[in-house]
């Protein structure tokens, strides 16, 4: 058995998941980001449990195919955007979905604008503007090796896709020293 889960964005996300787990004393084949796969089926106590505890924690158990398409696609981009060294924009991210979801990708595109209210590429855009927040606050990387490491074709592509974004220039926003990033379930 298969349970889809809404706004699992991170690691932690994932250990507090599977502390419910066991808190409920379920076993997990596997636990990633937005599912868990069960050994076997709850029982329906269990899972009325399990649910209980997860929306405790800010998360939703989803029931609705749609939701489960769009979790899926945003789980596939924060991985990639935020688990990865290098963002490799020779691949799109259109054919990365289309491959892990099978689903046509003009639907999927749909259901995702017409769910979030923004395209799929807006939310690309704002999650890797994110990353660059995050990675200007740790200060261990020029803004030339950000926008490699993001695989931005250059410094001024970076820099004007964030200022249109945050209102502010990277330089500025490093320079102000003051928490600006939003946490990813958040966005």
């Amino acid at each position: 058995m298969k349970l889809s889960i809404k706004n699992m964005v991170c690691q932690r996300c994932i250990m507090v998941v599977k502390q419910e787990l066991e808190k409920n004393k379920l076993t997990a084949e596997t636990v990633q980001l937005g599912e868990i796969i069960f050994k076997e089926e709850p029982s329906e106590d269990q899972l009325t449990a399990l649910k209980q505890g997860l929306t405790a924690h800010g998360f939703e158990v989803l029931d609705d195919r749609k939701a489960m398409i769009i979790e899926k696609v945003k789980n596939i981009i924060v991985t990639i955007i935020h688990s990865t060294d290098e963002v490799n924009l020779k691949r799109n991210f259109s054919d990365i979905i289309a491959q892990q979801i099978p689903v046509d990708y003009n639907y999927i595109s749909s259901i995702f604008s017409t769910t979030e209210g923004i395209t799929i590429e807006q939310f690309i855009i704002l999650q890797r503007i994110e990353r660059v927040k995050e990675l200007l606050v740790y200060n261990e990387l020029s803004l030339s090796e950000i926008a490699y490491k993001l695989g931005y074709s250059n410094v001024q592509h970076l820099s004007t896709q964030f200022k249109k974004i945050t209102g502010l220039t990277p330089s500025h926003f490093k320079s102000v020293k003051e928490n600006k990033r939003k946490s990813l379930d958040q966005l």
